[in-house]
């Protein structure tokens, strides 16, 4: 029977990372529990922090458990958080096929039966791509999602803008720095002046550790085919002014259409990143939508 790998302190793969420049992170990971489940060929990493009910977090594309470091701290004072590194990125080894949602979240299913053995279903986070696969996981295994709730998450079918990136080519450590500071501008973040140095090394290290190419099956409405086959309830935190995924009501508006009691919580002066641009307000949303009781699965 597979099993699962705990240890008190993270992987020496997160030396990697040039924590002397992220104090906040590496505070987080001093903290965390880091298990290990089976993935494909290897192993998956998932971290967690806190205690009580389990809630779970699944990151979006070209990112990995940091995509919730503003998040954690706050969060984990009121519940259990399992964070993923989805396979093929951070930490955890791919599975095959890459570009399959389905194996992702099997691989999904497997860790969370094997860290929550005898609990209820749980809520699951899926912010942006990472909805994908709380979506997946529900029609594979109904059992262990009692909530979805999608967060900036493109794929269902409304307007998708693109954004007009700087090229990295060529450029030295100076140029690459702020080339990623204008990327953020452009496509994650709706107030540049809140672009940091811990967003700008995240997004210059994990989308070269991204390996898996599930995120080819979001957009433009390959979520909202999944998306409508779940029977767990869906609600949606959105962005109020993201990018690439515009009109929080308009994607409710979509979720309702098959899920007519979806809840919405906008989040106030955030993009796409929502989660970390704005964390205080993105957090007391979702506080206010988990102590909500769930609604009942679909028939």
């Amino acid at each position: 029977m597979p099993s699962c790998h705990r240890s008190a302190f993270a992987h020496q793969r997160d030396l990697a990372l040039p924590v002397e420049l992220l104090p906040q992170t590496r505070e987080l990971l001093n903290h965390a529990e880091v298990v290990r489940t089976p993935c494909g060929e290897g192993q998956m990493t998932w971290r967690i922090w806190g205690s009580g009910a389990p809630v779970i977090f699944l990151h979006g594309a070209h990112g990995s458990w940091l995509h919730w470091q503003n998040n954690i701290a706050e969060l984990s004072r009121h519940y259990r958080l399992i964070v993923a590194d989805l396979p093929g990125f951070g930490d955890s080894d791919v599975v095959l096929p890459l570009d399959s949602p389905a194996a992702h979240a099997e691989v999904l299913a497997t860790g969370l039966r094997l860290l929550l053995p005898n609990a209820p279903a749980v809520d699951v986070m899926g912010f942006s791509a990472g909805a994908l696969l709380g979506c997946h996981m529900d029609v594979l295994a109904p059992d262990l999602v009692r909530r979805l709730i999608m967060i900036d998450s493109g794929g269902l079918g409304t307007p998708l803008r693109t954004a007009t990136f700087v090229s990295m080519r060529g450029l030295d450590e100076a140029g690459r720095w702020e080339a990623t500071r204008k990327n953020l501008a452009a496509f994650m973040y709706h107030d540049a002046d809140l672009i940091d140095d811990a967003a700008i090394i995240m997004n210059s290290i994990e989308p070269r550790r991204m390996r898996s190419k599930f995120v080819e099956h979001v957009i433009p409405d390959k979520l909202l085919h999944i998306a409508r086959q779940v029977r767990a309830p869906i609600d949606l935190i959105w962005g109020e002014f993201d990018f690439p995924h515009p009109d929080p009501e308009g994607n409710l508006a979509a979720v309702r259409a098959f899920q007519p009691e979806a809840q919405l919580r906008v989040i106030e002066r955030a993009g796409h990143w929502s989660i970390g641009e704005q964390p205080a307000r993105f957090n007391a949303a979702l506080l206010d939508i988990l102590a909500m009781p769930p609604r009942p699965r679909l028939r």
